[in-house]
């Protein structure tokens, strides 16, 4: 295995061998489309690109996050153009990492670097989703394992990245990965904007009534990128636009630094085109707590002219309904669709008061309409991951969930001000702001159990663990790539 790993992945492919297998699949392929319908031809071709990719994935831990952050972005795409279950193939490649991970630990017989508070809280949800399968009051077992089977996948995932960051280079890839796919998202939703919309995507929108009229509104369609909608889009760019703008103040090569200002404001146009309410708010409160945290007259003095620039944006009159969704994101008494969401958390409130376990894993929502059509809760329009918590696991498996959150945020915020590398110290700043930015649009909303928010979110928490390993003055030893930010 690390035979290969030396020749495929440290090499890049640069040697006899990624020659030979770059010539044998590139004849393969062109034979395969020579004397197979077309059809046939793509999926053996899918085949025979898959195969490898596999096996680099179990041999490279990190390159195989980097192949399931690109396919938590394109699987929303995907699904635009085919009916096939391509959402079980994601959950396929997590189950291959895993096993990859098993594997090591059978070699290895530790996993030291799992000795965390972060880790132990995961490790107490995963306990308390996998004893909601006795929970007396769920309406459907079948229900619970097609819930548990995302949530563990998801946190497994989070196990996989501990072991896969296993460097500050193994690191920093994965994280370039995720700000590379959410600036080409925020590239593609404005080519959705100025270009226009592909025959399929339009096919796509006007196949479900209920679709349509959630992104037509106000005279004008909605960009969704790569996404299901435009409310998981703006969120993902809430977050990543005021994570890029914290990296643009890195020791990074110049380059760098103007591409992360240009990712972040394509991703600012980004949620204005979108026009969800959600990440309008994310973006100043994300600014305002890393101004809290940071507390230096440069970036109080940015952030204050950003907040005045703002509120006169807000201030002013228009007839653009680009500008005018934006502005009615700081009216809260004028948006019907937040004093329902009020209503109905209030209606809900007696409920989770008599259930403190809940009524189950996957008795709202989707799997609650399938499995259990007749019980109210199936209809039950929670919108908040909070709200949704509170119904299925109960008011002590919301405590659970929110002491991870508050714990996730707590040790970045302890690493933030103890590691000494400017680069790790603006990073750990950038993880932490997106983590509380996501914690507070699942208020409103259900941010972080979608994708790609979900894994994007369990791979920073691993970074927050694994980032103070390689500060030389906290870990008090010599990392080999103490040198790459530069």
């Amino acid at each position: 295995m690390e035979w290969l790993r030396t020749r495929l992945i440290t090499s890049k492919l640069n040697s006899a061998l990624g020659l030979m297998v770059g010539v044998v699949v590139a004849a393969f392929c062109a034979l395969l489309y020579a004397i197979l319908p077309l059809k046939l031809a793509i999926v053996a071709t899918a085949a025979v690109v898959g195969v490898p990719l596999l096996l680099l994935a179990i041999v490279d831990l990190t390159f195989g996050l980097q192949v399931t952050v690109a396919a938590g972005f394109l699987i929303g795409l995907a699904a635009k153009y085919t009916t096939a279950p391509i959402g079980t193939l994601l959950d396929l490649l997590m189950v291959w990492l895993i096993f990859g991970l098993l594997a090591r630990l059978v070699k290895e017989k530790e996993m030291r670097y799992a000795e965390n508070p972060i880790s132990l809280f995961i490790l107490l949800w995963i306990g308390y989703n996998l004893l909601q399968a006795i929970n007396p009051a769920a309406g459907s077992r079948m229900a619970w394992v097609y819930t548990v089977r995302s949530v563990a996948l998801l946190l497994l995932l989070y196990f996989v990245a501990l072991r896969a960051f296993e460097s500050r280079r193994e690191t920093f890839r994965t994280l370039k990965a995720i700000i590379f796919w959410s600036f080409v998202a925020a590239l593609y939703g404005l080519k959705q904007e100025f270009v226009g919309f592909t025959p399929t995507e339009l096919a796509w929108l006007h196949a479900d009534e209920l679709r349509f009229q959630l992104i037509y509104q106000w005279s004008r369609l909605r960009i969704f990128s790569f996404f299901s909608d435009p409310t998981t889009y703006g969120m993902l760019m809430a977050y990543m636009s005021v994570a890029c703008f914290i990296l643009v103040g890195g020791p990074w090569a110049l380059w760098k630094r103007i591409m992360l200002a240009v990712a972040g404001i394509s991703m600012w146009m980004a949620i204005a085109y979108a026009g969800s309410r959600t990440p309008v708010v994310m973006v100043p409160a994300g600014i305002a707590f890393a101004t809290l945290l940071s507390l230096n007259r440069r970036t109080l003095l940015i952030s204050g002219f950003v907040f005045l620039a703002g509120a006169a944006f807000m201030m002013k009159s228009t007839h653009s309904a680009v500008i005018y969704r934006i502005q009615s994101a700081f009216r809260p008494t004028e948006d019907a669709s937040l004093q329902l969401r009020l209503e109905n958390q209030e209606k809900i409130q007696p409920f989770i008061q008599s259930h403190p376990f809940g009524a189950g894993l996957g008795s709202t929502g989707y799997w609650g309409k399938r499995f259990t059509p007749d019980s109210w809760l199936a209809n039950f329009a929670h919108d908040s991951l909070y709200v949704r918590l509170a119904v299925e696991t109960g008011w002590i498996g919301l405590l659970l969930y929110m002491a991870l959150l508050f714990v996730a945020m707590q040790q970045g915020i302890y690493w933030y001000y103890r590691v000494r590398d400017p680069a790790l110290r603006l990073i750990y700043l950038a993880l932490v702001t997106s983590v509380f930015m996501l914690a507070l649009a699942s208020y409103p909303q259900e941010a972080i159990t979608l994708l790609p928010n979900s894994l994007i979110f369990y791979l920073m928490l691993a970074m927050i663990v694994r980032l103070k390993d390689f500060d030389r003055e906290v870990s008090g030893k010599s990392e080999e790539g103490i040198v790459l930010h530069q």
